[in-house]
Parts: C-alpha cells; structure tokens; sequence
C-alpha cells in the first residue's frame, strides 16, 4: 500500500507526484531541487547554497512522515557541475553529523529545473532503521 505524505506544500496539488510516498516502514522522497513553493530558484549558480536549501525542505518532507536525517538510509545526488560540488559535504555533515546514509552522485547534462544545479533523493526506514 502507498500513502502519499502531506507536507502542506500547496504547489504539489498542481503536480502529478508526491513529494514522498510511504510504503510500509520505508519512506521514499522524490527529488528536490532548490526551488521555493512559488517556483522559484534558489541560489541560482551556488550548488552549496542549493544543496543547503534542499536538505531543509527534506527535513520538512521527513518530520511531515514522523522521520529524522537518523532514518534516512539512502541518498541520491544528480548534479550538472563539479563546480563547488565538494563543497556539498559539508552541508550533508552539517544535517547528518557522522552518521551518514548510503549515497550515490551521479552528473548528469541537465536538469528539469532550469538552472538547478543539483537534485537530491532519499529513502528512509521509519521506525528506526
């Protein structure tokens, strides 16, 4: 059984997928760009800033499930540039302290957001993992 989660984010009720959907105990969070609820880019040209950005709406993704960064077991990062790309595991440090996920990077020739520099995906297990 799926269970969409409800951020409250009301941009979403104009799009064709859940910002996470539940699955038993895991959680699974579609990708996320740095992109506010009114559409608009974040930190256009900073990976770093974007990358901040979006692990703070996936710690609302993840409360609005009952979850923690501690429950997230996988990430996925797609990115359009090594620019400034090292400098994105400071900001995963910063929300995950020394207890990091499993993670993949994967560059990618662009993105669906325009001007997004990186897109992030996670899987949590909820109820500890």
């Amino acid at each position: 059984m799926r269970t969409p989660v409800d951020v409250g984010w009301a941009h979403f009720s104009r799009l064709t997928f859940a910002p996470a959907v539940r699955s038993g105990n895991l959680l699974f969070v579609s990708g996320m760009t740095a992109s506010d609820e009114q559409g608009n880019l974040v930190a256009p040209g900073d990976i770093v800033a974007q990358t901040r950005f979006i692990y703070e709406k996936l710690a609302t993704v993840l409360a609005a499930a009952g979850a923690t960064f501690q429950d997230v077991v996988m990430t996925r990062d797609y990115f359009v540039t090594m620019e400034g790309y090292k400098g994105t595991a400071a900001v995963r440090r910063e929300f995950f302290g020394d207890d990091f996920p499993s993670a993949t990077g994967v560059q990618v020739a662009g993105l669906l957001r325009d001007g997004a520099l990186i897109e992030i995906e996670a899987v949590a297990v909820l109820g500890g993992a």
